[in-house]
């Protein structure tokens, strides 16, 4: 059984199991969830623009991870920023220990790094607004 977002799962379901091994089975959705993992959280446009999908492609694999409950999202202004759900955040790390060193991954995460250090991304605005707040 999945527990609410606010617990780790110790032991999980064959039902849980089969959602994340069929979520780590399309390479557009391993990279969608190994940058949400490196940078918590992100909106569609900033994935689209670091992944250089379509708006269509990113929005059907943010679909499908967020009904297998891998992810969660929020509302921020016109913006909706995705990230990994508490629940799921231990076994996705240790998945993704095995494929750090990924040369796909590691770009991905390079252009992010590169694309927000030039403030083309939603998130600065939402990084400079919360730095204004404090």
């Amino acid at each position: 059984m999945i527990q609410p977002d606010n617990m780790r799962v110790k032991n999980f379901s064959l039902t849980f199991g089969l959602q994340l091994f069929k979520a780590f089975s399309e390479e557009a959705r391993i990279r969608i969830l190994f940058l949400l993992y490196k940078e918590k959280e992100m909106c569609i446009t900033d994935l689209e623009h670091v992944l250089d999908f379509t708006q269509t492609k990113t929005s059907r694999h943010l679909q499908y991870l967020k009904h297998a409950n891998l992810v969660s999202d929020r509302k921020v202004d016109q913006f909706v920023y995705y990230r990994i759900k508490l629940q799921a955040k231990d076994i996705i790390h240790q998945l993704f220990q095995y494929m750090n060193k990924d040369v796909l991954l590691l770009k991905d995460l390079e252009t992010y790094q590169i694309l927000y250090s030039n403030r083309e991304l939603a998130v600065c605005k939402l990084h400079q607004k919360k730095w204004i707040q404090d």
